[in-house]
C-alpha cells in the first residue's frame, strides 16, 4: 500500500486498466436494469476479472474482495450522495456475534456493521469505465478522515470543514484506492452522461463466530 493511501486515505493506482480489462468491466453492465443507479453482485464475480486480479497482486496480495457493487449514474438513475462513511459488510447469513450490529438487508443481501477495527483495515477500490470530469459526479473525499474512527452524523460537516475536500477525477481505466472509512460524497451527474464504476471492498480478515462474507452467493 502506498504512503498516500495510509496518510491521506486515497490514492490512484499507478497503473490502469488496459483495453481487454476494460472490455471485461463493460460486460458487467451489459444487462443493466433501466433506471437502477446501483446493484450488488457476488464478489467472486468481480474477483475473476483480470484487472481486479492484477490490482490485488500489485497492491494488496494478502487481501480479497468481500463486497462488490456496480454504479451507473444516468439520466434515468441519477443521485447525489451526502457526506458519509461506509460502515457495513455483506455476510452470507445472520449470526449473533458480539460487536457485530446493527443488521440491515440491502437488495435482498444481508449486511452488518462490524467492529470499527475491522473497517479500519479494509480498502475500497473503484474501477472506472467512463471518464469522470468535474461534471460527471466525481467522488469527493475528506483526506485523513479515515483516521478518526466512526464519526457521528452531527460531526461530519465540521470534520470536512477542518480536513478539507479532494476531488477524485478519472479517465476510462483509472483505478482509485481508498481506506474504507474515509468520508466521501458525490453530486448528481450532468445530463447525457454515464458514470459506470465497479466498487469492491477488500479485506484480509476472517470473521469470527461462524460469520462468513457473502462470497460465492447468488
Amino acid at each position: 500500500m502506498s504512503v498516500a493511501l495510509d496518510e491521506q486515505g486515497c490514492a490512484p493506482w499507478s497503473s490502469r486498466l488496459d483495453a481487454g480489462e476494460l472490455a471485461e468491466l463493460a460486460a458487467l453492465f451489459a444487462d443493466w436494469p433501466v433506471g437502477r443507479p446501483g446493484q450488488r453482485i457476488d464478489p467472486a464475480r468481480a474477483a475473476a476479472l483480470s484487472g481486479v486480479r492484477r490490482l490485488i497482486a500489485d497492491q494488496a496480495p494478502t487481501m480479497r474482495p468481500v463486497r462488490a457493487l456496480l454504479f451507473d449514474k444516468t439520466d434515468g438513475g441519477n443521485w447525489a450522495l451526502a457526506w458519509h462513511q461506509d460502515r457495513t459488510i455483506e455476510v452470507a447469513e445472520r449470526r449473533e456475534v458480539a460487536g457485530f450490529g446493527p443488521w440491515t438487508v440491502k437488495q435482498g443481501r444481508i449486511h452488518v456493521a462490524p467492529p470499527v477495527s475491522l473497517l479500519e483495515r479494509m480498502v475500497t477500490v473503484r474501477f472506472h469505465l467512463d471518464p469522470v470530469d468535474a461534471d460527471n459526479a466525481p467522488l469527493l473525499v475528506s483526506p485523513g478522515s479515515h483516521r478518526l474512527g466512526l464519526i457521528a452524523e452531527d460531526a461530519i460537516a465540521g470534520v470536512v470543514d477542518r480536513m478539507g475536500e479532494a476531488v477524485c477525477l478519472a479517465e476510462a481505466g483509472t483505478v482509485w484506492l481508498y481506506r474504507t472509512l474515509i468520508l466521501h460524497a458525490s453530486a448528481r451527474a450532468m445530463p447525457g452522461r454515464h458514470r459506470r464504476v465497479l466498487q469492491i471492498d477488500l479485506s484480509a480478515d476472517d470473521l469470527p463466530g461462524g460469520l462468513r462474507y457473502a462470497v460465492g452467493t447468488a
